[in-house]
């Protein structure tokens, strides 16, 4: 059994930064690939990033690169986010998601990902 716990959101004004984190654990896991989705109110689930320990290369959604920063510890079972200059279209709840460990290789694609946790609430306010 796998299981993903996120960890960090919050409420935040515009223009802050926030990390979350996303601890893996689970005795069959090796979880090559990781990446974090985001859910606003009243939208689709959204991809944000993703990041594979085979490549390291990391992989950002269109209105996340250069504001957001996906890592992974050295021990690579916990998945960070940096979200920085954060904006109140940012609010939504993000949700940390793992590939089976068949795969080294991001994806976009939310049916892609095998293994998601609760979700963490993140709030920015104008």
């Amino acid at each position: 059994q796998v299981q993903l716990v996120e960890s960090g959101g919050g409420l935040v004004q515009e223009g802050d930064s926030l990390r979350l984190s996303c601890a893996a654990s689970g005795r069959a896991f090796t979880g090559n690939v990781m990446g974090w989705f985001r859910r606003a109110p009243g939208k689709e689930r959204e991809f944000v990033a993703a990041l594979s320990r085979v490549s390291d290369y990391p992989e950002y959604g269109d209105s996340m690169e250069g504001r957001f920063t996906i890592s992974r510890d050295g021990a690579r079972s916990t998945l960070y986010l940096q979200m920085n200059s954060l904006k109140p279209e940012d609010t939504a709840v993000y949700y940390c998601e793992a590939r089976s460990s068949e795969f080294s290789f991001t994806s976009e694609a939310e049916h892609d990902y095998a293994y998601w946790g609760q979700g963490a609430q993140v709030i920015v306010s104008s």
